[in-house]
């Protein structure tokens, strides 16, 4: 599986906002940071807003901030979010017609579990543990 750039950039944003966690972020530093589109992550802060994880201050001074801890946002939360709910394969669509041979393959099964480990995975994991060397991120990610 090849996560979208979406989900690339949805859990840059959030790696950035908890190395920094005392003070306001805006679009255009986290974009220079990664050397990434704005118009992307405007997207991307857009649908984190929505969904609570992070939040916005309009205005002067204004930018964006972890809504919740580190320690309580959960990667496979993050994923299943911005990856959205269209199936892997034709095959595991609800759209019964989508593959003739579906009624005897075996395939679903497999990528179902496969998925499914994914996710077990990703959920052990939370945007703290991205950012447990802060040091040598920051070092990275702060240009002069």
């Amino acid at each position: 599986m090849k996560l979208t750039t979406f989900s690339d950039y949805t859990l840059r944003v959030l790696m950035f906002l908890a190395l920094n966690r005392d003070r306001l972020a805006t679009i255009p530093e986290i974009a220079a940071a990664y050397e990434i589109s704005e118009n992307h992550l405007m997207k991307v802060v857009h649908q984190l807003a929505r969904a609570g994880v992070i939040e916005s201050v309009r205005g002067k001074g204004g930018g964006i901030r972890l809504a919740r801890e580190p320690e309580a946002i959960r990667l496979g939360e993050i994923v299943r979010s911005s990856e959205g709910s269209a199936p892997i394969v034709e095959c595991l669509s609800e759209d019964a017609s989508a593959c003739c041979i579906a009624p005897a393959c075996r395939l679903t099964a497999i990528l179902v579990s496969a998925f499914d480990a994914l996710y077990a995975a990703l959920d052990e994991y939370t945007v703290a543990d991205l950012v447990r060397s802060p040091r040598s991120l920051n070092a990275i990610l702060v240009r002069s």
